[in-house]
């Protein structure tokens, strides 16, 4: 586990603004050169520290509003121990009972429906 990354993350609140910067897995071949690390910045609402086996960054990046007042969130999830450093850009961007939801939201994992036509063969 990244201790920095974690000290970091204790003075976060759900609904930061934060740039997460963190380095990714990497495929290639054998012969060819270059680094193994692919550094990755990530951008989002902070919605948490997550997992049971594993702890996870969790960063909302997109929430798509319905009438219910659910949620629809495209996230990235970074592995804590994959993290660089975070960077707080501002505190409270989303209020705290919007990002609440966004949260239960995500948790609920509930998905966009797409309503089609209904055709006859």
């Amino acid at each position: 586990m990244n201790k920095h990354v974690l000290r970091q993350l204790k003075g976060l609140q759900i609904g930061d603004l934060v740039r997460v910067d963190w380095v990714d897995a990497s495929i290639g071949k054998s012969l060819g050169s270059g680094s193994i690390d692919v550094p990755v910045f990530s951008y989002g609402v902070y919605l948490g520290c997550l997992g049971e086996k594993h702890k996870h960054i969790v960063l909302a990046q997109n929430g798509f509003r319905y009438s219910n007042g659910i949620f629809d969130v495209d996230y990235t999830a970074i592995p804590v121990s994959w993290g660089i450093r975070v960077n707080l850009i501002k505190s409270s961007e989303v209020n705290a009972a919007t990002a609440q939801t966004l949260l239960t939201s995500f948790l609920q994992g509930r998905s966009r429906i797409l309503k089609r036509r209904k055709t006859n063969h």
